[in-house]
This record gives structure tokens, C-alpha cells and sequence, in this order.
């Protein structure tokens, strides 16, 4: 998630306060793309900007199809929950059949269109998806635009934690390379 340090955040800083679900924005550049669409951007109008901006690749697929996201899923579970679960495992839908009534239905509503990576920890063990979710304008996840990401960590002791961070682009993904070779030196 480029400059969003989620992984130590919840290994580190929230291991003792019982993390038992996540749910976030594990995608910049399909926030991005949903940002502007909501400002009365097309679909294909709003990926070409994304691609221009660098934000997304020249074949957005693993993207605007949720790829990426599960991928984030699969590690956030693996790590986080001492799940073992791989990319089969994750229930996955894309953005890319969302169109422009669906936004324009959503504000309608008071509601607003994230992709959402999960995790739900229940007693059958961990349930794990990516797809368009409709929020509510209060869901601390709703209000966050543009190329940023966002997590929700489920705590038993804390409640919520949110975390809002840079999620996609040139300088970020950089950023976040650095620290990680940061963290294998250490």
C-alpha cells in the first residue's frame, strides 16, 4: 500500500490489542478511478487519467479487477491473523462493470462506491473478499479520495483504528521500496 505502513502498524503497534477483522481501500488507483467518476468522469475517461497520472499500468487489469487488492488480503490475513489462505481463497469482483447511474445511485442514496478488500474473522475461520461496496458518507472509509488508501482494523480492545495513507504513484511505491529494504537491513 505504498506509503501507508499498514503491515507494522498492525504487527507491531496493534498485535496486543486483538485485531479479529479488516476491512480498506487496498487500492489507489481504483480509488482514484471511482473518485473521478463521482465527479462526472467516465469509466474509460477516468482510466486514462489514472493511466496518464502514472497511477495505473498501461494493462490495468490487476486493478480495476481487484487482483491487486486480493493480493493485499491474502498477505493482511496470512500476517496479521495467522491465516493460511492464498488468491483462491479471496472472493474477488472488479470496478470495472460500475457505471455511472451506479455512482449517480449511490449519491442518491448518501452513499458512496469503494473497492473494498476484507477480512471477517467468524467462527468458521476467516471470510475474505474484494469487491464495489456502497458506504455511507459516515464510514470513516467513504470520505477518503483520490489515489490514497485506507484501513479499518477490527480490535477487541481498541475498537476501531483507521489508518489513511498515499496508495498509489511514482514517489509512493519508491517510498515504500526504500522501506522495505530499510526493514531487511534492520
Amino acid at each position: 500500500m505504498s506509503g501507508t505502513p499498514t503491515l507494522r502498524l498492525g504487527r507491531e503497534l496493534l498485535a496486543a490489542a486483538g485485531i479479529n477483522g479488516v476491512e480498506g481501500i487496498l487500492n489507489g488507483t481504483t480509488n482514484f478511478i471511482l473518485t473521478r467518476m463521482e465527479a462526472g468522469a467516465s469509466y474509460p475517461a477516468a482510466l486514462a487519467e489514472a493511466q496518464s497520472l502514472g497511477y495505473a499500468e498501461a494493462d490495468p487489469t490487476g486493478d480495476v479487477e481487484g487482483i491487486d487488492a486480493a493480493g493485499k488480503v491474502v498477505i493482511l490475513a496470512n500476517l496479521l491473523l495467522g491465516a493460511d489462505i492464498g488468491m483462491a481463497d479471496v472472493d474477488r469482483q472488479g470496478i470495472t462493470h460500475l457505471t455511472s447511474a451506479d455512482i449517480a445511485a449511490a449519491q442518491a442514496a448518501g452513499e458512496r462506491w469503494k473497492l473494498i478488500g476484507s477480512l471477517q474473522v467468524g467462527p468458521a475461520g476467516i471470510t475474505a473478499s474484494v469487491r464495489p461496496t456502497r458506504l455511507p458518507l459516515a464510514n470513516p472509509l467513504a470520505g477518503v479520495g483520490g489515489a490514497t488508501n485506507a484501513i479499518l482494523f477490527h480490535t477487541k480492545l481498541l475498537g476501531d483504528v483507521t489508518l489513511i495513507g498515499p496508495g498509489a504513484g511514482r514517489m509512493e511505491t519508491g517510498y515504500a521500496v526504500l522501506e522495505d529494504l530499510l526493514a531487511i537491513y534492520k
